[in-house]
């Protein structure tokens, strides 16, 4: 029903947000500016229509209630992070916008507010969106720049939102950072006056950072006190800047990197920039990740399938792929139990070794004499479906594509062409080169029976010129790169219904909220090592969900490290995801993948959980070295625990793990231990865990008693 999420009452001009848990209320302001005033839990616009008022303090702090505006539009005394930042036709600057109107409406199914603000002499105009999610307190926001005139009008700097903090004694704001094998490591830093930046300028979404943050009082837990949090849906350079000003006021404002980052406006145009999607929580970090968890679930991602058991020959062949070694590791595959076969680099032109053929996309006549067709009757025949690994943003200089485009690369004509990996970046935004990706994608799966494919991009943006587009909107090439890689695999994902996409950039460099809406799963780490890949995959789940998360089983000790684990360690470890295999099957023994298999049968009976469930991360005895993590069906009536000892110390016994998510009077037996316990007692005096040495795991499931 319109109106009942979205509030506004007209005599004091105020709107509200209202979810389950959670108010978010802002007003229109006597110089007719949108005004924050609260976010938190739920109150009403009376308790709130105090707070619209002008605040001052000198002429040098004018206008201090511009520090809580809920967009900022740079001009005037406005000096915090602006969230719009233009250049009129005839040079000015400056932006003097007010509030022009607004509608509620249904939209995608979402109860939606549309805000209009208009510049007071040049035509342009802002539409603010807001998009409520009520069942998981959150708030979906972007923005449209309409420029209603004749003239080109420079867009400098376009965020998504502003997000204004409430009062809080301290400031913690938590986030990720990284580097290539070691992707999404929590941190959190207390903010004083200033800007903490977080921020990618390397043409993808990035592993040494991930657009999304959160921020509390210093005290919230996983499970309990007040989180606000936000995740932007872009798979270029982003920017979130969070601010402190010298009155204690704190925003957090995100969107498209304004970095070496220009858009010009045409007349008549529109940019829509993308969505910041914002939350709160009053039940901690678990709470918040399980709400946009199922939030991806329900509103983001393409498909509802059950993510299938992969095999992935990277690591057992590496370039040297034929026919014979894949048919030969597509049986060991299919003894294992996996569903998906996937050959990976090194199936298509001169492409031995990462110096050639990148971007000569015919199948290799020597490697398969017969095509990939005898290979997938193959995979087929033996009860699994076929995928195939691809990379087609980039381009080798020793390639047929190069030495017939050399000019469809970036570059600028008089600068050296910076090879990394041995290769070059496709300018995608060029006509020829997004038609040249959708035909030999369109063919390649059009004359395949191909149900999965492995997207990689393994190169940073450098040299960001484009020919033969305009010198006044080069820098538009940031932008319009992630545009066309939206527009190509759209329209693959509805040429193409029955196919699966994942992302995978360098590891985890291209994972965000945008890339999600065409891709089913991601690839977070070209590390494998099990031990490791815990804290990848724990920073993972606080934004990103479990059946989103490509979890391989490979060789031990790795190369990554040279640790050794056990089997049964490793399979512990990928389970916390969507499963797949590594590892190089023709020289296991019939023992392991007899072992490996039970491991396999034993995941297809939980995934459910995993993929579908809610998870809980049991923090309480990190301090011990455990790692425990918990999936619960809707109703908490059907549960499996995950538990990782990194090592024993002093002989001493682990403390009792409690559990969460239960319900307190219901009867729960342990399928792996003796007896009975209510939900009451595994909450609040826990389970035992019988973990010892180093490297230790275990699995338990947890189910209702009839």
């Amino acid at each position: 029903m319109i109106g009942v999420a979205i509030q506004y009452q007209e005599q004091q001009r105020i709107f509200a947000i209202q979810t389950g848990g959670s108010s978010y209320i802002f007003g229109i302001n006597e110089k007719d500016r949108l005004q924050h005033l609260y976010w938190g839990v739920p109150v009403s616009i009376e308790d709130c229509a105090p707070l619209l008022r002008a605040e001052a303090h000198s002429s040098f702090d004018a206008e201090v209630e511009g520090e809580a505006e809920e967009y900022s539009f740079w001009g005037g005394v406005s000096y915090t992070e602006p969230s719009l930042k233009v250049r009129m036709p005839d040079g000015v600057r400056d932006l003097s916008v007010r509030y022009a109107g607004h509608r509620i409406f249904e939209q995608d199914g979402k109860e939606t507010l549309v805000i209009t603000l208009k510049d007071e002499v040049y035509p342009l105009e802002a539409h603010l969106y807001y998009q409520v999610i009520p069942e998981y307190d959150l708030v979906e926001r972007f923005v449209k720049i309409v420029n209603t005139g004749e003239s080109e009008i420079v867009l400098e700097s376009t965020q998504s939102a502003a997000w204004t903090l409430p009062y809080l004694p301290d400031y913690r704001l938590t986030y990720v950072t990284g580097k290539w094998s070691g992707e999404f490591q929590l941190r959190n830093t207390l903010l004083t006056e200033g800007k903490k930046v977080l921020e990618s300028r390397r043409g993808f979404t990035d592993s040494h950072a991930n657009p999304w943050v959160a921020i509390d009082d210093g005290t919230a837990t996983e499970s309990g006190g007040r989180v606000w949090f936000g995740a932007l849906g872009w798979s270029g350079n982003w920017k979130i800047t969070a601010e402190k000003t010298a009155f204690n006021h704190v925003k957090v404002t995100g969107g498209i990197n304004d970095f070496d980052s220009e858009w010009v406006l045409g007349g008549g145009e529109t940019f829509e920039t993308p969505v910041f999607v914002g939350g709160f929580s009053e039940g901690g970090f678990g709470e918040m990740s399980r709400h946009l968890h199922h939030y991806q679930y329900d509103y983001i991602l393409p498909s509802k399938k059950t993510r299938k058991v992969l095999y992935n020959s990277w690591e057992a062949t590496y370039f040297n792929v034929n026919v014979q070694d894949q048919m030969a590791l597509a049986a060991r595959a299919a003894k294992l139990g996996v569903e998906l076969f996937v050959v990976d680099d090194g199936w298509f032109g001169q492409r031995t070794s990462d110096r050639a053929g990148l971007g000569d996309w015919s199948v290799n006549k020597e490697k398969f004499p017969q095509g990939l067709g005898e290979l997938i009757d193959k995979v087929q025949g033996l009860g699994m479906e076929f995928g195939i690994w691809v990379e087609p943003e980039a381009v080798n200089p020793d390639s047929d594509l190069y030495r017939q485009h050399p000019d469809w690369v970036y570059h600028f004509p008089t600068r050296k062409r910076t090879e990394l990996r041995n290769q070059l970046l496709l300018n995608i935004s060029k006509p020829e080169v997004k038609q040249y990706i959708l035909d030999f994608m369109t063919d390649l799966l059009r004359d395949h029976p191909i149900k999965f494919i492995k997207w990689d991009m393994n190169r940073t943006v450098t040299e960001p010129g484009m020919k033969d587009h305009p010198l006044n909107r080069q820098k538009e090439i940031w932008i319009r790169h992630v545009q066309s890689l939206y527009v190509i695999w759209s329209e693959l994902r509805s040429r193409f219904p029955q196919v699966e996409f994942e992302t995978c950039a360098g590891g985890g460099a291209r994972i965000d909220l945008g890339i999600f809406r065409y891709a089913d799963q991601a690839w977070p780490s070209d590390n494998t090592d099990a031990f490791d890949r815990l804290s990848i995959q724990e920073g993972f789940s606080y934004t990103y969900a479990p059946r989103m998360m490509t979890c391989w089983v490979t060789e031990s000790p790795t190369g990554m490290n040279k640790r050794n684990v056990s089997l049964k360690y490793r399979f512990h470890s990928a389970m916390l995801g969507t499963l797949g295999i590594g590892s190089n099957l023709n020289e296991w023994s019939d023992e392991l993948i007899a072992q490996s298999a039970e491991y396999i049968r034993q995941y297809k009976q939980i995934r459910h959980l995993v993929q579908f469930g809610s998870q809980y991360r049991l923090s309480a005895l990190r301090d011990k070295g455990v790692t425990a993590v918990q999936y619960t069906d809707a109703e908490g009536s059907d549960n499996v625990l995950f538990a990782f000892l990194h090592s024993q110390r002093l002989g001493e016994p682990l403390p009792r793990l409690r559990l969460q998510g239960l319900q307190a009077d219901t009867l729960y037996g342990i399928d792996e231990l003796p007896g009975v316990w209510s939900g009451r007692a595994l909450m609040n005096i826990g389970i035992e865990l019988p973990l010892r040495g180093d490297f230790d795991s275990l699995i338990y499931r947890i189910r209702e008693q009839a």
